[in-house]
Protein backbone atom coordinates (compact mmCIF):
# COMPACT_ATOMS: atom_id res chain seq x y z
CA UNK A 1 0.00 0.00 0.00
CA UNK A 2 3.13 2.50 0.66
CA UNK A 3 4.26 1.64 -2.61
CA UNK A 4 0.59 2.53 -4.46
CA UNK A 5 0.47 5.80 -2.63
CA UNK A 6 4.30 6.64 -3.39
CA UNK A 7 3.36 5.71 -6.81
CA UNK A 8 0.95 8.38 -7.23
CA UNK A 9 2.89 11.25 -5.28
CA UNK A 10 5.60 10.23 -7.78
CA UNK A 11 3.40 10.44 -10.69
CA UNK A 12 1.61 13.17 -9.28
CA UNK A 13 -1.64 10.99 -10.17
CA UNK A 14 -4.93 13.33 -9.53
CA UNK A 15 -7.30 12.12 -11.75
CA UNK A 16 -5.86 9.03 -12.73
CA UNK A 17 -6.63 7.55 -16.36
CA UNK A 18 -7.45 3.89 -17.82
CA UNK A 19 -3.95 3.54 -18.24
CA UNK A 20 -2.50 5.04 -15.42
CA UNK A 21 -4.29 1.99 -13.21
CA UNK A 22 -3.17 -0.20 -15.12
CA UNK A 23 0.31 0.42 -14.60
CA UNK A 24 -0.64 0.97 -10.72
CA UNK A 25 -2.56 -2.52 -10.31
CA UNK A 26 0.54 -4.28 -10.04
CA UNK A 27 1.78 -2.06 -7.19
CA UNK A 28 -1.11 -2.09 -5.31
CA UNK A 29 -1.99 -5.96 -5.59
CA UNK A 30 2.09 -6.25 -4.03
CA UNK A 31 0.97 -3.70 -1.18
CA UNK A 32 -1.99 -5.96 -0.53
CA UNK A 33 -0.02 -8.94 0.04
CA UNK A 34 2.67 -7.01 1.85
CA UNK A 35 0.37 -6.01 4.74
CA UNK A 36 -1.19 -9.58 4.71
CA UNK A 37 2.39 -11.19 5.17
CA UNK A 38 3.75 -8.30 7.76
CA UNK A 39 0.57 -8.21 9.82
CA UNK A 40 1.80 -9.33 13.47
CA UNK A 41 0.25 -12.37 15.08
CA UNK A 42 -1.74 -12.05 18.56
CA UNK A 43 0.42 -12.55 21.53
CA UNK A 44 0.58 -13.54 25.22
CA UNK A 45 0.94 -9.46 25.85
CA UNK A 46 -2.11 -8.27 23.86
CA UNK A 47 -4.37 -10.93 24.18
CA UNK A 48 -5.89 -10.98 27.94
CA UNK A 49 -7.22 -14.20 27.72
CA UNK A 50 -3.91 -15.46 27.60
CA UNK A 51 -2.24 -12.27 29.56
CA UNK A 52 0.27 -14.18 31.97
CA UNK A 53 2.42 -11.39 32.60
CA UNK A 54 2.60 -10.53 36.41
CA UNK A 55 1.77 -7.65 38.21
CA UNK A 56 4.71 -5.21 38.60
CA UNK A 57 4.86 -3.69 42.25
CA UNK A 58 6.71 -0.85 43.90
CA UNK A 59 9.14 -1.97 46.68
CA UNK A 60 10.09 -0.77 50.30
CA UNK A 61 12.39 -1.62 52.91
CA UNK A 62 15.19 -4.43 52.70
CA UNK A 63 16.08 -7.82 54.14
CA UNK A 64 18.43 -7.57 56.86
CA UNK A 65 20.31 -11.05 57.38
CA UNK A 66 22.06 -11.57 60.80
CA UNK A 67 21.93 -15.43 60.34
CA UNK A 68 22.77 -17.58 57.29
CA UNK A 69 19.73 -19.44 58.57
CA UNK A 70 17.76 -16.29 57.23
CA UNK A 71 18.30 -17.92 53.43
CA UNK A 72 16.36 -20.92 54.57
CA UNK A 73 13.63 -18.64 54.01
CA UNK A 74 13.90 -15.42 52.30
CA UNK A 75 16.22 -15.96 48.94
CA UNK A 76 18.69 -12.76 48.87
CA UNK A 77 17.80 -10.10 46.69
CA UNK A 78 14.49 -10.33 47.72
CA UNK A 79 12.38 -7.38 47.64
CA UNK A 80 9.44 -6.40 50.04
CA UNK A 81 6.38 -5.78 47.91
CA UNK A 82 3.35 -3.19 48.30
CA UNK A 83 0.18 -4.71 47.74
CA UNK A 84 -1.73 -1.33 48.75
CA UNK A 85 -1.65 1.63 50.84
CA UNK A 86 -3.72 4.46 52.09
CA UNK A 87 -5.15 2.71 55.15
CA UNK A 88 -5.78 4.02 58.41
CA UNK A 89 -4.28 0.95 60.51
CA UNK A 90 -3.97 -2.34 58.94
CA UNK A 91 -4.04 -5.34 60.90
CA UNK A 92 -5.33 -9.13 61.22
CA UNK A 93 -4.56 -10.86 57.77
CA UNK A 94 -5.77 -14.00 57.16
CA UNK A 95 -5.37 -15.93 53.95
CA UNK A 96 -8.73 -17.60 52.25
CA UNK A 97 -7.24 -20.94 50.01
CA UNK A 98 -10.76 -21.58 48.85
CA UNK A 99 -11.31 -18.27 47.05
CA UNK A 100 -7.13 -17.84 47.08
CA UNK A 101 -7.29 -14.06 48.23
CA UNK A 102 -6.42 -12.65 51.32
CA UNK A 103 -8.28 -10.55 53.80
CA UNK A 104 -7.27 -8.31 56.32
CA UNK A 105 -8.74 -5.34 58.82
CA UNK A 106 -8.69 -1.55 58.96
CA UNK A 107 -9.64 -1.52 62.43
CA UNK A 108 -10.06 2.02 62.97
CA UNK A 109 -12.45 2.15 59.58
CA UNK A 110 -14.55 -0.78 60.62
CA UNK A 111 -14.10 -2.49 57.59
CA UNK A 112 -12.18 -5.57 56.45
CA UNK A 113 -10.59 -5.59 53.10
CA UNK A 114 -9.87 -8.19 50.34
CA UNK A 115 -6.85 -8.35 48.18
CA UNK A 116 -7.11 -10.83 45.29
CA UNK A 117 -3.74 -11.50 42.70
CA UNK A 118 -5.13 -9.58 39.48
CA UNK A 119 -8.62 -7.78 41.25
CA UNK A 120 -6.68 -5.87 43.48
CA UNK A 121 -8.18 -4.71 46.83
CA UNK A 122 -11.85 -4.19 47.28
CA UNK A 123 -14.01 -3.74 50.65
CA UNK A 124 -15.11 -6.96 51.99
CA UNK A 125 -17.32 -6.41 55.02
CA UNK A 126 -18.11 -3.17 56.43
CA UNK A 127 -19.27 -2.79 59.52
CA UNK A 128 -16.45 -5.33 60.60
CA UNK A 129 -16.16 -5.02 64.43
CA UNK A 130 -18.81 -2.45 65.49
CA UNK A 131 -22.25 -3.26 64.80
CA UNK A 132 -23.88 -1.59 67.49
CA UNK A 133 -24.35 -3.87 69.73
CA UNK A 134 -22.45 -2.23 72.59
CA UNK A 135 -23.95 1.43 73.36
CA UNK A 136 -20.80 3.27 74.31
CA UNK A 137 -18.91 1.39 71.33
CA UNK A 138 -15.73 2.80 70.49
CA UNK A 139 -16.44 2.62 66.90
CA UNK A 140 -13.70 0.59 66.37
CA UNK A 141 -13.76 -2.81 63.76
CA UNK A 142 -12.31 -6.26 63.56
CA UNK A 143 -8.50 -7.05 64.40
CA UNK A 144 -7.25 -9.91 64.34
CA UNK A 145 -8.91 -12.87 62.01
CA UNK A 146 -8.86 -16.64 61.78
CA UNK A 147 -10.47 -19.97 60.19
CA UNK A 148 -11.88 -22.14 62.32
CA UNK A 149 -11.60 -26.11 61.36
CA UNK A 150 -14.57 -25.97 59.34
CA UNK A 151 -13.39 -22.94 57.18
CA UNK A 152 -15.62 -20.11 59.11
CA UNK A 153 -14.36 -16.90 59.55
CA UNK A 154 -13.43 -15.73 63.20
CA UNK A 155 -13.39 -12.32 64.12
CA UNK A 156 -11.95 -10.11 67.00
CA UNK A 157 -14.44 -7.52 67.26
CA UNK A 158 -12.99 -4.16 69.29
CA UNK A 159 -16.10 -2.39 68.92
CA UNK A 160 -18.34 -5.36 70.03
CA UNK A 161 -15.83 -6.42 72.62
CA UNK A 162 -16.08 -10.14 71.77
CA UNK A 163 -15.03 -13.10 69.69
CA UNK A 164 -17.58 -13.81 66.76
CA UNK A 165 -17.85 -16.04 64.14
CA UNK A 166 -19.25 -14.75 60.70
CA UNK A 167 -22.45 -16.98 60.22
CA UNK A 168 -21.88 -17.07 56.20
CA UNK A 169 -19.14 -18.06 54.29
CA UNK A 170 -16.11 -16.36 53.58
CA UNK A 171 -17.09 -16.29 49.73
CA UNK A 172 -20.34 -14.93 50.53
CA UNK A 173 -19.84 -12.43 53.69
CA UNK A 174 -22.21 -10.61 55.20
CA UNK A 175 -22.71 -8.59 58.71
CA UNK A 176 -24.07 -11.73 60.69
CA UNK A 177 -22.71 -13.29 63.35
CA UNK A 178 -22.78 -15.53 66.09
CA UNK A 179 -21.01 -14.39 69.56
CA UNK A 180 -18.84 -17.19 70.55
CA UNK A 181 -17.33 -15.22 73.80
CA UNK A 182 -17.88 -11.63 75.18
CA UNK A 183 -17.58 -12.14 78.60
CA UNK A 184 -15.37 -13.62 81.26
CA UNK A 185 -17.31 -14.69 84.67
CA UNK A 186 -19.82 -11.72 83.76
CA UNK A 187 -17.78 -8.88 83.27
CA UNK A 188 -17.32 -7.86 79.72
CA UNK A 189 -13.49 -8.30 77.78
CA UNK A 190 -11.70 -5.40 77.01
CA UNK A 191 -11.70 -5.86 73.67
CA UNK A 192 -10.43 -9.23 71.89
CA UNK A 193 -7.14 -8.12 69.52
CA UNK A 194 -5.62 -11.21 68.31
CA UNK A 195 -6.88 -15.24 68.52
CA UNK A 196 -5.38 -18.68 67.47
CA UNK A 197 -7.27 -22.26 66.93
CA UNK A 198 -6.08 -24.92 69.13
CA UNK A 199 -5.59 -28.54 67.21
CA UNK A 200 -9.09 -29.72 69.30
CA UNK A 201 -10.60 -26.35 67.89
CA UNK A 202 -10.63 -24.10 71.11
CA UNK A 203 -10.35 -20.56 70.25
CA UNK A 204 -7.27 -19.02 72.58
CA UNK A 205 -7.46 -14.87 72.28
CA UNK A 206 -5.47 -11.65 74.08
CA UNK A 207 -7.99 -9.02 75.33
CA UNK A 208 -5.28 -5.86 75.72
CA UNK A 209 -7.35 -2.17 75.89
CA UNK A 210 -6.88 -0.88 72.20
CA UNK A 211 -10.46 -1.21 71.51
CA UNK A 212 -11.35 0.92 74.40
CA UNK A 213 -11.56 4.83 74.06
CA UNK A 214 -8.85 5.89 76.18
CA UNK A 215 -7.61 2.30 76.49
CA UNK A 216 -6.31 1.88 80.00
CA UNK A 217 -7.72 4.70 81.33
CA UNK A 218 -11.42 3.75 79.74
CA UNK A 219 -14.19 3.98 81.73
CA UNK A 220 -15.85 1.39 79.94
CA UNK A 221 -13.47 -1.33 81.22
CA UNK A 222 -14.86 -3.93 83.21
CA UNK A 223 -12.08 -6.35 84.02
CA UNK A 224 -8.99 -4.88 86.22
CA UNK A 225 -6.48 -6.84 84.32
CA UNK A 226 -5.61 -8.18 80.56
CA UNK A 227 -5.83 -11.73 80.32
CA UNK A 228 -4.89 -14.54 77.83
CA UNK A 229 -8.23 -16.26 77.65
CA UNK A 230 -9.82 -20.03 75.81
CA UNK A 231 -13.11 -20.42 74.26
CA UNK A 232 -13.50 -24.46 74.21
CA UNK A 233 -15.79 -25.84 71.72
CA UNK A 234 -18.74 -25.68 74.52
CA UNK A 235 -18.35 -22.13 75.02
CA UNK A 236 -16.87 -22.18 77.95
CA UNK A 237 -14.57 -19.17 78.77
CA UNK A 238 -11.60 -19.84 81.29
CA UNK A 239 -8.66 -17.48 81.86
CA UNK A 240 -5.04 -18.54 80.96
CA UNK A 241 -2.58 -15.99 82.19
CA UNK A 242 -3.64 -12.41 83.54
CA UNK A 243 -0.04 -11.67 84.48
CA UNK A 244 0.61 -9.58 80.74
CA UNK A 245 0.56 -5.56 80.95
CA UNK A 246 -0.35 -5.84 77.48
CA UNK A 247 -0.80 -9.36 75.38
CA UNK A 248 -1.46 -8.88 71.73
CA UNK A 249 -0.46 -11.61 68.94
CA UNK A 250 -0.61 -15.31 69.73
CA UNK A 251 0.16 -18.17 68.03
CA UNK A 252 0.74 -22.00 68.28
CA UNK A 253 3.97 -23.99 67.34
CA UNK A 254 3.70 -26.32 65.00
CA UNK A 255 2.98 -29.37 67.38
CA UNK A 256 0.44 -27.36 69.41
CA UNK A 257 2.83 -28.00 72.59
CA UNK A 258 3.78 -24.32 72.86
CA UNK A 259 1.66 -21.37 72.53
CA UNK A 260 3.34 -17.80 71.79
CA UNK A 261 2.11 -14.85 73.05
CA UNK A 262 3.29 -10.96 71.98
CA UNK A 263 3.53 -7.81 74.87
CA UNK A 264 3.39 -4.74 73.24
CA UNK A 265 3.97 -2.75 76.38
CA UNK A 266 7.22 -0.75 75.63
CA UNK A 267 8.79 -0.62 78.86
CA UNK A 268 8.54 -4.66 78.27
CA UNK A 269 8.46 -5.74 74.79
CA UNK A 270 8.40 -9.53 74.94
CA UNK A 271 7.74 -12.61 73.04
CA UNK A 272 6.53 -14.71 76.10
CA UNK A 273 6.71 -18.94 75.27
CA UNK A 274 4.12 -20.95 77.63
CA UNK A 275 3.94 -24.65 77.57
CA UNK A 276 0.60 -25.93 76.73
CA UNK A 277 -0.99 -28.80 79.43
CA UNK A 278 -2.79 -31.49 77.88
CA UNK A 279 -6.12 -29.94 79.53
CA UNK A 280 -5.50 -27.23 77.45
CA UNK A 281 -4.38 -24.62 79.96
CA UNK A 282 -0.34 -22.78 80.70
CA UNK A 283 2.09 -23.86 82.60
CA UNK A 284 4.97 -21.50 83.24
CA UNK A 285 5.36 -18.88 80.51
CA UNK A 286 9.52 -17.72 79.91
CA UNK A 287 10.70 -14.98 78.05
CA UNK A 288 11.75 -16.69 74.37
CA UNK A 289 12.74 -12.89 73.26
CA UNK A 290 12.74 -9.30 74.29
CA UNK A 291 13.39 -6.55 71.69
CA UNK A 292 13.72 -3.96 73.77
CA UNK A 293 18.29 -3.86 72.94
CA UNK A 294 16.74 -3.71 69.20
CA UNK A 295 14.03 -1.00 69.68
CA UNK A 296 16.33 1.26 67.89
CA UNK A 297 16.10 -0.63 64.85
CA UNK A 298 12.94 0.76 63.74
CA UNK A 299 9.16 1.21 64.58
CA UNK A 300 7.07 -1.09 65.70
CA UNK A 301 6.70 -3.79 68.89
CA UNK A 302 5.97 -6.90 69.38
CA UNK A 303 2.30 -7.35 67.79
CA UNK A 304 1.44 -9.99 65.75
CA UNK A 305 2.50 -13.27 65.11
CA UNK A 306 2.79 -16.19 62.96
CA UNK A 307 4.81 -19.53 63.13
CA UNK A 308 6.05 -21.34 60.24
CA UNK A 309 6.02 -25.41 60.08
CA UNK A 310 9.94 -24.91 60.76
CA UNK A 311 9.19 -23.68 64.00
CA UNK A 312 10.63 -20.45 63.36
CA UNK A 313 8.77 -17.41 64.70
CA UNK A 314 7.76 -14.68 61.99
CA UNK A 315 6.84 -11.82 64.49
CA UNK A 316 6.24 -8.12 64.23
CA UNK A 317 8.87 -6.02 66.10
CA UNK A 318 10.92 -2.88 65.67
CA UNK A 319 11.50 -2.66 62.52
CA UNK A 320 9.00 -4.84 60.69
CA UNK A 321 8.87 -8.56 60.95
CA UNK A 322 11.63 -10.60 63.26
CA UNK A 323 12.52 -14.45 62.26
CA UNK A 324 13.05 -15.72 65.24
CA UNK A 325 13.95 -19.36 66.12
CA UNK A 326 12.10 -21.81 68.48
CA UNK A 327 15.31 -21.31 70.82
CA UNK A 328 14.73 -17.73 70.86
CA UNK A 329 17.80 -16.68 68.25
CA UNK A 330 17.11 -13.77 66.35
CA UNK A 331 17.68 -14.43 62.36
CA UNK A 332 17.24 -11.63 60.66
CA UNK A 333 14.20 -8.92 59.97
CA UNK A 334 11.86 -8.06 56.77
CA UNK A 335 12.68 -4.71 57.38
CA UNK A 336 9.34 -2.60 56.20
CA UNK A 337 10.24 0.82 57.94
CA UNK A 338 7.11 1.12 59.39
CA UNK A 339 5.35 -0.15 62.38
CA UNK A 340 4.20 -3.00 61.49
CA UNK A 341 1.32 -4.69 63.57
CA UNK A 342 0.67 -8.43 61.49
CA UNK A 343 1.67 -11.44 59.41
CA UNK A 344 0.59 -14.31 57.85
CA UNK A 345 1.52 -16.67 55.06
CA UNK A 346 -0.83 -18.22 52.06
CA UNK A 347 -1.40 -21.91 51.88
CA UNK A 348 1.24 -23.13 50.52
CA UNK A 349 3.95 -20.76 52.25
CA UNK A 350 5.01 -18.71 48.66
CA UNK A 351 4.46 -15.42 50.08
CA UNK A 352 4.47 -13.86 53.43
CA UNK A 353 1.83 -11.04 54.26
CA UNK A 354 2.09 -8.59 56.11
CA UNK A 355 -0.03 -5.26 57.56
CA UNK A 356 2.16 -2.68 58.37
CA UNK A 357 0.16 0.97 59.39
CA UNK A 358 -1.05 2.36 56.06
CA UNK A 359 0.05 -0.80 54.07
CA UNK A 360 -0.12 -3.73 52.97
CA UNK A 361 3.03 -5.60 52.00
CA UNK A 362 4.30 -9.21 51.07
CA UNK A 363 7.95 -10.87 50.15
CA UNK A 364 8.60 -14.47 48.49
CA UNK A 365 9.30 -17.04 50.93
CA UNK A 366 11.59 -20.06 49.76
CA UNK A 367 9.20 -23.26 49.92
Amino acid sequence: MYAFLKACVTLRIVEPTLKDMRRLLPLFFAGIILLIACKPEPSATNNPQKDTQATVYNTIGEIVKLDNAMDDYLAPGSKIQILGEGFNWSEGPVWIETGGYLLFSDVPENTIYKWKEGEGINVYLKPSGATGLQENSSGEGSNGLMLDGNGNLLLCQHGDRRIAQMNTTPDNPKPQYVTLADNYQGKKFNSPNDLAVYKDGSIYFTDPPYGLPNWENSPLAELDFRGVFRVDTKGLVSLLTDKLSLPNGIAFSPDYSICYVNVSDPSNPVIMAYPVKEDGTFGEGSVLFDTKPIMVDGPGLPDGLRVHPSGVLFSSGPGGILLISPEGKHLGTINTTQATANCCFDARYEYLYMTADQYLLRVPIVH
